[in-house]
């Protein structure tokens, strides 16, 4: 590894500093204001339209969207007096002039600041930490909410109002999807639900699309061009000094190093064009035999993570529709109703909504963490005995009409006692998932057991529901899965407790398993090490 990098590291640094001497001082100047203003053109129009959406709001409702935008597009919002702001004169002149600033604190990071109103005096303060993809995404999110509120026939005269108004330092355009410029997995992806970036045929711009819930209508964003950092002429002779000098020594030094790296190069080439199964030749215990093989191992984590978050968001985005489009519904009737008993009613079914999405997004979180990686888990002894207890007295006043009991309970070692190794809050999360789910689909009865060897402990959890079809089992378990005949979606729930049961009892060591009960539906039984390290 030294003798490789040593030599690399020597030979480019001689080269490289001649070059750096003759171009970084003459284009820092230049490029550190082309930067701004790179930056200021393309966060214009997004934060002129958050900022005069916010305009006319109270401060609850303010501080409600800022929050909500803030969760959705992973930026921190926050209003400040203008006066408080750490600007200078001619910055706040610009600022009452409707523009928006852009001040960088990082390589990859900036402060963006917007004004209310010139007579508000409130100034709209945001932390971005990757400027071109956050901005894009709230873009997207903020001129769809806008679009939607007017007729389908209308939103092109909308969009083009919009782009005028707040002067966007791109195009916007409404579109159908069949014309839209996009391959057939793209218009699929348009069609799901996706939001996709489709680079252009010259490579050197990206478009952004994304369809409009319910219309015919793709929102098509773009061209964006990436920044040249350097002006043409500059770079004509810096490319010539630093490629003769820059050439000349590498090919010298890494020349044996080229066939490696380019096998290494055509894996990443593929797994970049969606052949995830790509690896790279692993050999030799150099630092590229190194770096092949954790190239390989990170190209096995990412088509894993992948999948998996194809799913997810696939999922997810089918699973948020209901709730929103029930709360949507709700601040219609709200509206029209006309008695405080009818606003009280809405009310309270909007709030039922906002539970689901809560609990939607706990279970996603939840199963997120637990597919990552091993948690950090803290095994300690755990009394099953009172732990069934809690869990009964947790969930039976949720539903009266079933009865919970305690079935079989069997400790082979009477000494030892219903004393298990396990992480107590996980597996009280298991145990609670499967009581619920059992309670869901249960008609009068749920029965809860366990058994407890020398070595491995079983838990049972048994309905007397519809059950399971046996074709079903192997997938059961699988997120998002809800089954279409006895146990329908209108029991509700959302597909992710039993597979946060899995992963929680994996990380135990363990297994979860369905078979039919004798009370006629289904037993979903978790075994496990009853001493972690000796499974």
């Amino acid at each position: 590894m030294n003798s490789i990098f040593l030599r690399i590291y020597g030979g480019m640094l001689a080269a490289l500093v001649l070059v750096a001497l003759f171009g970084v001082g003459a284009l820092h100047l230049v490029n550190e204001v082309r930067s701004d203003q790179y930056r200021e053109h393309l966060a214009r129009g997004t934060f002129r339209l958050m900022a005069d959406n916010l305009a006319p709001m109270s401060d609850v409702e303010r501080r409600r969207s800022m929050v909500l935008w803030g969760r959705l597009l992973g930026i921190p919002l926050s209003l400040h007096p203008l006066a408080e702001t750490p600007l200078d004169g001619r910055m706040r002149s610009r600022l009452g002039q409707g523009q928006v600033l852009v001040e960088q604190t990082g390589p990859h990071a900036a402060r963006v600041y917007a004004l209310l109103g010139a007579h508000q005096q409130q100034v709209l303060t945001a932390e971005v930490q990757q400027v071109s993809e956050q901005l894009a995404r709230a873009t997207v999110y903020l001129l769809i909410d806008e679009l939607v509120r007017y007729p389908v026939d209308e939103q092109p005269q909308r969009l083009a109002a919009l782009a005028r108004d707040k002067q966007f330092g791109f195009e916007l355009s409404l579109v159908t999807l069949a014309d839209a410029d996009l391959d057939e997995d793209q218009r699929r992806r348009v069609d799901e639900g996706d939001t996709v970036m489709a680079l252009s045929k010259s490579g050197d711009a990206i478009r952004v699309f994304a369809g409009i819930v319910e219309t015919s209508w793709v929102l098509e964003i773009g061209p964006l061009y990436q920044m040249n950092p350097y002006p043409p002429q500059l770079l004509v002779l810096i490319g010539v000094l630093g490629l003769s000098l820059i050439g000349l020594t590498l090919y010298l030094l890494v020349r044996r190093l080229e066939r490696r790296l380019q096998a290494l190069e055509s894996a990443a080439t593929r797994i970049a064009s969606g052949k995830l199964d790509a690896r790279a030749p692993a050999g030799g215990a150099d630092s590229v035999g190194r770096l092949a093989a954790t190239f390989n191992d990170m190209a096995e984590h990412l088509q894993r993570s992948l999948n998996i978050q194809r799913e997810m968001v696939r999922a997810v985005s089918h699973e948020l529709r209901t709730p929103v489009a029930r709360l949507r519904f709700g601040l219609e009737m709200i509206a029209d109703a006309e008695t405080d008993a009818a606003r009280l009613k809405y009310m309270d079914g909007m709030d039922g909504d906002i539970q689901d999405l809560d609990k939607l997004v706990d279970e996603m979180l939840t199963y997120a963490r637990l597919e990552q990686g091993s948690p950090a888990l803290d095994f300690q002894p755990v009394d099953l005995d009172a732990l069934l207890d809690q869990v009964i007295a947790e969930l039976a006043p949720l539903r009266p009409g079933v009865r919970i009991e305690r079935g079989a309970c069997v400790v082979s070692d009477q000494a030892a006692g219903a004393w298990v190794e396990a992480e107590p809050r996980y597996l009280h999360r298991a145990l609670q998932n499967l009581v619920s789910n059992a309670m869901r689909y249960a008609e009068s009865h749920v029965r809860l057991s366990y058994r407890i060897g020398h070595a491995r402990c079983r838990l049972d959890v048994e309905d007397d529901g519809p059950g399971v079809p046996e074709s079903a089992w192997e997938r059961i378990f699988s997120p998002f899965l809800r089954l279409d005949d006895s146990r329908t979606r209108a029991s509700g729930g959302h597909g992710l407790g039993l597979s946060i049961v899995r992963r929680i009892i994996h990380w135990h060591g363990g297994r979860a398993l369905i078979a039919r009960s004798d009370l006629g539906g289904a037993r979903f039984s978790l075994v496990w090490p009853r001493r972690q390290g000796e499974g």
